[in-house]
Order: structure tokens, then C-alpha cells, then sequence
């Protein structure tokens, strides 16, 4: 699942208008063209389609999206039945995803997609991320200490989000993934001097530095 070792916190899709508001045009998707945006997520991080279902994207997408400049926030499904279809299937779409969430995450619908921490100290892993939330006080490592490993375009290694890179360039994964684990390392210290010392104890339940290479 090459797509989801692409991982980040936060929102997936574009944001949306729930049901019952108005729609933004040009800001927020209307709901048919959220819930299309979740199906299309879906396809994109490797789930496959029957060939009619496949048939019935492209339908969607001839409606919802008649051309690649379109404003968003105004277009909808007109057969209301279709609308439903539409919302049934990104429902599914989205079951997948949570079976595909990163240990320590889950992946909730609200006006988009996000992928957040779970919060629960209790559970087998505990991410970083949830760890952070929840000492809810400044804490200088918090940063570093939840970043990935990627590779640049030129071949070094990075530490970062999905946006910025925090730590590099490094001429090995191996460079950068240590100064990840010393920034965890600095964080367990941080939140035992806050006070934290139940969030501290959860380390060792911590994933392992996420890495991606392509």
C-alpha cells in the first residue's frame, strides 16, 4: 500500500459542506462532490473496482466535474437515487481506508477526510501525534519527534510532515531516522518535566519512525 506510507495528519481531501449547509462555491465541495472526492481517495491509495463500477465513477465524474477547470462548490447529482448511490459507495470507500488506517490512527469523515490520532494510552500503539494532544502543553520536541522519513528528489533524506522538512538534508534514511528517535527521545524528558510521566511511560508502544522511499 505504496499510497498510505504517504501519511500525514490531518485532512486527506479537500473540505466539503456537510449536510444541510449551503454550499461555498469555489471554497467547499458540495456533498455529492465530497462524498466523490472520498471514492476517489480510495481508488488512488489502491482499491480496486469491478469494471461497472469503474463505469459508474466515470459517470460521476462527467457530472460532477464536466470540465478540469471547474469551480467547486457548485455542482451536484441531479437523480437523487444517484445521489444516494454516490454516498453509499464513498461510505464503503471509507470503511476500506479504516482498514488501512496507520497503526495508532483511524481515518474519520467530518467536512473532509482526516486522518487522526487515536487516543487511547490503553491501546497497543500509541502514536506520537496522540501523545502530543494530549499533554496539551508546548513542548519543543513535539515537532521533530512526530516527523517521517522521506527521500528528496536529489536522494537525501528528509525529516518532516507532508509540507515542510524539519531535519536534512542526510545522506542515509538510517541519519535521518535517528535524529527522529532523539527528538522522541528529548520529548519522553520534556513530558516527564511537565508533569506527564503516564504519557512518558507510553514510549515503548510508540510506532516505529514511519519511512518512504519513492
Amino acid at each position: 500500500m505504496t499510497g498510505l506510507g504517504r501519511w500525514h495528519v490531518g485532512p486527506w481531501t479537500t473540505r466539503g459542506t456537510r449536510s444541510g449547509e449551503v454550499a461555498v462555491a469555489g471554497r467547499r465541495r458540495t456533498v455529492d462532490e465530497l462524498n466523490f472526492d472520498v471514492v476517489g481517495l480510495a481508488r488512488i491509495l489502491g482499491r480496486r473496482l469491478s469494471g461497472r463500477d469503474e463505469l459508474q465513477v466515470r459517470l460521476w465524474q462527467n457530472e460532477l466535474r464536466p470540465t478540469h477547470t471547474r469551480q467547486c462548490g457548485v455542482h451536484t447529482l441531479a437523480d437523487p437515487s444517484n445521489a444516494q448511490l454516490l454516498h453509499d459507495t464513498a461510505q464503503e470507500a471509507l470503511a476500506w481506508l479504516g482498514e488501512r488506517a496507520p497503526a495508532g490512527y483511524e481515518f474519520v469523515l467530518t467536512d473532509a477526510v482526516e486522518l487522526r490520532p487515536l487516543l487511547d494510552l490503553s491501546a497497543p500503539v500509541v502514536a506520537v501525534d496522540a501523545v502530543v494532544v494530549l499533554a496539551d502543553v508546548p513542548l519543543p520536541a513535539a515537532r521533530l519527534a512526530t516527523a517521517h522519513v522521506r527521500r528528496g528528489a536529489t536522494g537525501d533524506w528528509y525529516a518532516g510532515d507532508a509540507v515542510c522538512n524539519w531535519s536534512g538534508p542526510h545522506t542515509t534514511s538510517d541519519e535521518a531516522v535517528a535524529v527522529v528517535q532523539q527528538a522522541r527521545a528529548e520529548l519522553v524528558e520534556q513530558l516527564r518535566a511537565a508533569g506527564r510521566d503516564d504519557l512518558a511511560a507510553t514510549a515503548e508502544r510508540w510506532p516505529t519512525v514511519p519511512v518512504e522511499s519513492d
